[in-house]
């Protein structure tokens, strides 16, 4: 797709202005409610899907296609990324009626830190087309390890990074949230506050989803404008998803299965579109099968953790009634015997 400066340019205000638009609206500190997460997902996934139309109009349907392929695989990667906002968010405490605000900054900085990396993945792939070997390979060895992960069913713990370390002890944390300030003045220094702490936290940890993200939309597409847009969509809905479906994050119980089976099978295509660079006479993967195996893997694998989350909780409701019909029968029992010894006293 031929994208000029021009249109790069009206792409970039515009998205820049839906971003001041989301900031003006959760400028206030609030409780966001379910309610309100829900309309702003609709408006977010609503204006994606124009875009998309818009692709289809003006540029065809195989940048349609790659597009909306790429947005949701973004989405639903995205949303993996939910797991560890809440473990960030429980870890620095933040309060509740702040919590839109982290990720508000927090996603911007994300969006930023991606568009570095789309950028110098483009410069890369259109230079040495044998990278695509090397996403492949580890877009496979990413969903191996996602699935190695899952099995072991262990319980996550945030663990800065060094960057955040870094900068914690270059300027100082203050020891209290001080309503929206990032920095306050302590014994005339100036230091920082938990929600600046909290905000570069949620940016930089989103890099090292990049890691996988980036390679995984580069098997979808390699056109800059295509990749940089379909992650643009998916980071900026993504603080209202967090108040949408954050009870439901603890049901997606498959949802590490159903991403690492889309990593491997995005894998697989970039393998095949290398060999078929260098000249092997191997089948390629379009993009309609593409979005067909992601819609379907992601059906799939929510029906199936809805199923399984339901049934978990029903054997947990009958282990907590036969417990209490046991502490009945003992307490019962106690009753009895404490009877019996008044009458024989």
């Amino acid at each position: 797709m031929d994208v000029s400066w021009t249109l790069w340019v009206l792409t970039i205000l515009g998205l820049s202005a839906l971003i001041a638009v989301d900031f003006f609206i959760g400028r206030k500190p609030h409780d966001v409610t379910t309610k309100e997460a829900g309309i702003w997902t609709i408006i977010w996934i609503a204006l994606a899907a124009l875009f998309g139309i818009g692709l289809l109009v003006f540029g065809g349907s195989q940048a349609a296609g790659e597009f909306f392929a790429g947005f949701i695989t973004e989405k639903s990667l995205s949303v993996d990324n939910l797991f560890v906002f809440v473990l960030i968010m429980a870890k620095f405490s933040v309060p509740s009626h702040l919590q839109q605000r982290v990720l508000l900054v927090g996603v911007l900085i994300a969006l930023v830190l991606r568009a570095i990396f789309i950028a110098a993945g483009a410069a890369v792939i259109a230079n040495f087309s044998w990278v695509f070997y090397i996403f492949g390979a580890f877009l496979i060895y990413t969903a191996w390890k996602l699935i190695q992960e899952a099995r072991a069913d262990e319980e996550e713990e945030f663990e800065e990074n060094r960057l955040l370390k870094t900068i914690e002890r270059r300027f100082g944390v203050a020891d209290r949230y001080h309503g929206t300030k990032l920095f306050i003045r302590k014994n005339g220094k100036r230091v920082l506050t938990p929600l600046m702490v909290v905000m570069l936290a949620i940016g930089t940890t989103d890099v090292l989803f990049a890691l996988d993200s980036i390679p995984a939309i580069f098997g979808l597409t390699q056109d800059p404008y295509i990749v940089f847009t379909a992650n643009a969509f998916a980071l900026m809905g993504l603080r209202q998803l967090y108040f949408l479906i954050g009870g439901l994050l603890t049901k997606l119980v498959h949802l590490s299965y159903g991403l690492s089976l889309i990593l491997g099978f995005i894998g697989v295509k970039l393998v095949l579109h290398a060999l078929h660079e260098s000249g092997a006479h191997v089948p390629e993967i379009s993009i309609p099968v593409s979005l067909g195996v992601i819609c379907g893997v992601l059906v799939i694998t929510t029906i199936t953790s809805l199923i399984a989350s339901k049934k978990q909780e029903q054997a947990e409701a009958a282990a907590e009634a036969n417990k209490a019909v046991e502490a009945n029968k003992a307490m019962g029992a106690d009753e009895a015997a404490d009877k019996g010894s008044s009458i024989d006293a």
